[in-house]
């Protein structure tokens, strides 16, 4: 089944649909999420993408990245991807947005109008194993230790939103 991606302009402006695939290709501007998530002694949860991703698989990257579908609020994709994927719901708050744009590898871009949200959750997951191979809760201490001597072993996408959060919260 195609998927789509909502195309945008810098101010969230609707231009149009496109499968997603194609997007990635021409490096167009379009809508997606990035959730962050944490368990009560403040680490960070990772999940490691699957094997069978069409990029990046078997990489490291945050909770839960995703596009919203035409119609759906950035909240509400934020919300369906957490079920999908990790198999939880967890309460979440909006806490910036800006947008980049990183060569994922292969010929594809991820150029996205991100709205990084936030949420707290311990354990006791229900993994859709097409989508993640593991997840795993590290410190940002040691997270920015793996990340600097294996920067390879992680998403292009989340060292980029990882230096943005940074930015915004220390």
């Amino acid at each position: 089944m195609e998927e789509f991606v909502v195309l945008v302009n810098p101010e969230d402006d609707v231009l149009g649909l496109m499968e997603k695939q194609q997007a990635h290709i021409n490096g167009l501007l379009h809508r997606a999420f990035s959730v962050f998530l944490f368990n009560s002694k403040g680490e960070m949860l990772l999940q490691k993408r699957a094997a069978g991703k069409y990029h990046s698989p078997n990489q490291w990257t945050n909770a839960v990245c995703s596009h919203p579908k035409e119609g759906e609020t950035y909240l509400e994709g934020a919300q369906r991807r957490l079920h999908e994927e990790l198999g939880i719901q967890s309460e979440l708050s909006e806490k910036f947005s800006f947008i980049y744009k990183a060569d994922v590898g292969g010929g594809l871009w991820e150029h996205e109008l991100d709205h990084v949200f936030v949420g707290h959750h311990e354990a006791d997951f229900n993994l859709n194993k097409e989508e993640v191979e593991e997840v795993r809760f590290i410190s940002m201490k040691d997270l920015d230790q793996e990340m600097a001597e294996n920067p390879g072993n992680f998403t292009e996408w989340f060292k980029i939103i990882l230096e943005e959060y940074k930015h915004h919260f220390n």
